[in-house]
């Protein structure tokens, strides 16, 4: 279906962005097939701790394609400029639309026919349109570190880590090993040995570049992060009198990006609950990095009364909780109260899948109002949608999570969610 018209774009927007996170591009790439026929696609979205690179379409052209191909194409790309031209390495006529509605940008990329007419403008606007929504979805999910997509994160970062690492050291064990014997002098054929040599040379060092690569991507630097942090709790105390004061991480290193969207949620949070109170002046807020552990602090000079259980709501402990970390509340009657966030900076091993995570989001809000008790008709009213709707809605819910009744269902989500 060919997409004409400010309606059937919004439409197909909205039936992109609803989808189950891992079912995101496959949908994008069916909706832009009739106004942009294309082969393969794939992205490079740097807001994307879990897979910032994603392709779908002709298994012989996903499999050629690869963060090298597509990470020159974000650092180049200008935002409403859709490029097209031939990949090196793939030949065959690429759109590629980048994307800045991420802080670090995002690209997506269409592989078509070598036989294929260049892209007209309202194609490729569209394109870019759509990828824009998408991306500005990604990043709303990011930065508010939502529990089931933060959990979704955590787990295929872990799987990812490993696989990355077990097939780093299986190769450059074996061009190490390579190398070895290509260098030995009693090998006949110079011409040959240092040819061979050379390539294995280029593959060790092809080999250790897509790993710095993917830890770019997937990480971010600490003071970076902190310093996104601070600029979206200035407006906070705008027009307070309250003192806010800062103190960054003194460190070099890098974080996970789930890592520091959970921390830079939970911080905003945490900030709101403490102006809450009277008599505070001065809130200070930092970040401490150990080797194992980014700990943020939110400390008040307040009456010192907060309890731990008046701290933990707004979704703080349910983030933390995704990530293994832990709430920390001391306070001080006529002192103050400090609350800190500890976050582990490594990967448990085999984290636990987040259930929720299969669900659409129409569907997630259909199970978060039906754990609240409501019923059929009085969802329908809050989500203007059929009552008919939402039963087909709760069907889909209970097969997905593998439950027999809405109880079940509701139990499922408080203890996830």
């Amino acid at each position: 279906m060919e997409l004409t018209g400010s309606v059937p774009a919004l439409t197909a927007a909205y039936e992109v962005i609803r989808q189950p996170l891992g079912e995101i591009l496959p949908r994008l790439s069916a909706v832009l097939a009739g106004s942009v026929p294309h082969r393969a696609v794939a992205e490079l979205s740097t807001h994307c701790a879990h897979s910032p690179f994603k392709t779908y379409g002709d298994a012989e052209l996903t499999g050629r394609l690869s963060t090298a191909h597509l990470a020159p194409l974000l650092a180049s790309g200008i935002p409403g400029r859709p490029w097209q031209g031939t990949l090196a390495g793939v030949d065959l006529p690429v759109l590629a639309v980048t994307s800045h509605a991420t802080l670090r940008g995002a690209v997506l990329l269409l592989v078509r026919d070598g036989d294929a007419a260049p892209v007209d403008e309202p194609a490729a606007a569209l394109v870019q349109a759509l990828w824009d929504v998408v991306t500005s979805h990604f990043d709303r999910l990011a930065a508010e570190a939502v529990p089931g997509a933060l959990a979704r994160s955590r787990t295929a970062a872990g799987t990812r880590a490993r696989v990355i690492a077990e097939l780093g050291e299986a190769c450059s064990a074996a061009l190490t090993g390579v190398l070895g014997v290509l260098r030995s002098r009693t090998l006949d054929d110079a011409a040959a040995r240092a040819t061979a040599t050379d390539l294995a040379v280029s593959a060790l060092v092809e080999l250790r570049a897509e790993a710095e690569r993917d830890q770019e991507i997937a990480e971010e630097p600490a003071a970076q992060a902190f310093a996104r942090l601070a600029d979206s709790l200035r407006p906070l105390v705008r027009y307070s009198p309250v003192r806010l004061e800062l103190g960054a991480p003194d460190s070099a290193r890098t974080v996970a990006a789930d890592v520091a969207h959970t921390a830079r949620a939970v911080v905003r949070t945490l900030l709101l609950r403490v102006l809450e109170q009277a008599e505070v002046s001065r809130v200070h807020i930092g970040w401490q990095l150990t080797d194992d552990v980014l700990r943020a602090t939110v400390r008040d000079d307040g009456p010192g009364t907060l309890t731990h259980d008046e701290v933990a709501h707004g979704g703080v402990l349910a983030r933390l909780d995704v990530l293994d970390g832990r709430l920390d509340v001391d306070a001080v009657p006529g002192w103050g109260t400090t609350v800190s966030a500890s976050i582990p900076l490594r990967i448990s091993p085999d984290p636990a899948p987040d259930p929720l995570t299969s669900l659409g989001e129409r569907e997630l809000e259909v199970l978060a109002r039906l754990a609240l008790g409501r019923r059929n008709r009085a969802i329908a009213q809050e989500l203007h949608i059929s009552e008919s709707t939402v039963k087909f809605h709760v069907a889909k819910i209970l097969t997905k999570l593998g439950v027999g009744s809405r109880g079940e269902a509701a139990a499922l989500f408080h203890t996830v969610a």
